[in-house]
């Protein structure tokens, strides 16, 4: 089996090994004519951006070096944080680079923070999709939360990569709250702190329910102190007693995620075993438990796209400090974070004018890049049409998030200034207000989401979602209808 192709990392340059190393480095010294351009033209807009790590690498590597403020390049969960930042310092509209769930995720966050008059923009006219927040539209899930709702002390943990219109009937049904990869964990040791007898709904990601189902094993094996250290507000015994109590939906994933399966798993393994590894929470069992195990040995990071970063600068630091000339990690989640990596280590080695070399490995096949008709960038991460990723090693690469292009930001920028704003009708996101259920409706699928910010904020599930679980344990026929 071929070599996974790598791409090394150094204080001044980037060395790629193999095509699809090369397809990402490339982006990562952009054309400074189109940085300026989109600088001016953000200015002149007054236009703020957010966009998510696995972003398409032109345009990543574009935003990160322009020199207006207002653009942030995040996971789900800061993205709509970022965007309330920009609108209370005066942006006129955030553009959204992501998929639909996490547009409509800023401009209910806006909505909620008095801002509704800012626009908020997707960067294509049509649906931009996601097979997981998909999964959670389905007649399966419907029959899921339909479970929860005949048990009694139910909660739902939905992901926040899910649409608004799936919060909102979900929370309708069940008491919801969202979560994120970062903060999953701790919504489940805070739910049985708090709801000690309580049922926990979590989905629709099978493979992050799954791995939680793990996670949950490694908490009742863990040794008091050590529990206590990790969770002092925690009620370990309630936290122990929630496993038997922890429903994670069975028919969801990430096309991305699904791809770091038992082939990637065994290359790992039996080429990779010296290496770090990073993997998202999102991943497979076999990548999880073998980035669980890593971790425990004090060798890598199971969670968020924020952990993975967070893991890999801790590392380097180490490396700095240490007088270790080399650092080299597999990378188990979508490519697009190498931007962000490689813009936050090579910072870091500048700052302290080291020369180590940090190398990341992309476990993903021949097949993860598809051919251009360009001369001068002859491949590009991905696969044609987002289709023809190989189990072997997969794209890693997500075509819904590629949609968002250098040149639909572009478009959008251009149209934001142009004086017929019906020509903006259709990247613009309303979810917050129109005739009749429509604007109900959203108010209810913002719920879910403020109440994870409160948690965020209070480090404890709001007195409202708590009140809300006894009052329908009483009475199922108690919660929210939508119109």
């Amino acid at each position: 089996m071929n070599a996974f192709p790598e791409l090394r990392i150094t204080r001044e340059t980037l060395v790629a090994r193999g095509a699809f190393a090369e397809s990402q480095a490339a982006y990562l010294h952009p054309d400074e004519a189109s940085v300026q351009r989109l600088d001016a033209l953000l200015r002149a807009r007054n236009l703020g951006v957010v966009a998510h790590y696995y972003m398409d690498p032109e345009l990543q590597g574009v935003l990160s070096s322009c020199t207006w403020p207002h653009i942030h390049i995040s996971d789900s969960l800061v993205m709509a944080d970022r965007a309330l930042r920009m609108a209370q310092a005066g942006v006129a509209a955030v553009a959204v680079a992501g998929v639909d769930f996490m547009s409509e995720n800023v401009r209910a966050v806006l909505d909620a923070g008095g801002f509704a008059d800012v626009a908020v923009y997707r960067l294509a006219a049509s649906h931009i999709g996601c097979s997981l927040a998909e999964a959670a539209e389905r007649p399966a899930y419907e029959a899921f939360l339909d479970r929860a709702a005949r048990t009694p002390q139910s909660l739902h943990v939905v992901y926040i990569n899910t649409s608004l219109l799936t919060k909102a009937a979900a929370h309708a049904k069940v008491p919801t709250v969202t979560c994120t990869s970062s903060n999953v964990v701790q919504t489940l040791v805070a739910a049985a702190t708090a709801m000690p007898s309580a049922h926990v709904w979590y989905g629709p990601d099978t493979y992050m329910g799954e791995n939680l189902r793990v996670i949950l094993d490694a908490l009742a094996e863990m040794d008091a102190d050590t529990f206590l250290r990790r969770f002092p507000d925690a009620d370990r015994a309630a936290v122990l007693g929630l496993r038997g109590r922890f429903h994670p939906f069975q028919q969801g994933n990430c096309i991305v995620h699904h791809l770091f399966g038992r082939a990637v798993v065994a290359q790992v393994e039996r080429d990779y075993a010296d290496c770090l590894l990073a993997a998202h929470l999102e991943v497979p069992g076999e990548m999880f438990a073998l980035a669980a195990t890593a971790e425990r040995h004090g060798r890598g990071v199971v969670g968020s796209t924020s952990n993975i970063l967070d893991f890999l600068v801790a590392r380097t630091r180490a490396a700095i400090d240490g007088g270790i000339a080399n650092v080299r990690c597999v990378l188990g989640t979508e490519a697009g974070m190498i931007t962000s990596i490689v813009r936050a280590i090579q910072g870091l080695l500048r700052q302290t004018h080291s020369d180590v070399a940090v190398d990341i490995v992309f476990p993903v096949a021949a097949e993860a890049v598809a051919r251009t008709d360009d001369a001068a960038l002859p491949v590009v991460p991905g696969v044609a049409g987002g289709e023809g990723c190989s189990t072997a090693g997969g794209c890693a690469t997500c075509p819904y998030m590629k949609m968002n292009s250098l040149d639909a930001l572009f478009a959008v920028a251009q149209l934001a200034g142009a004086s017929d704003p019906s020509r903006l009708r259709s990247y613009t996101v309303r979810v917050a207000g129109g005739p009749g259920s429509g604007a109900q409706l959203a108010r209810l699928g913002a719920v879910p989401i403020l109440h994870m910010r409160e948690f965020q904020r209070t480090g404890k599930l709001p007195q409202a979602l708590l009140d809300d679980v006894a009052t329908r344990n009483l009475d199922p026929t108690a919660g929210a209808v939508v119109a």
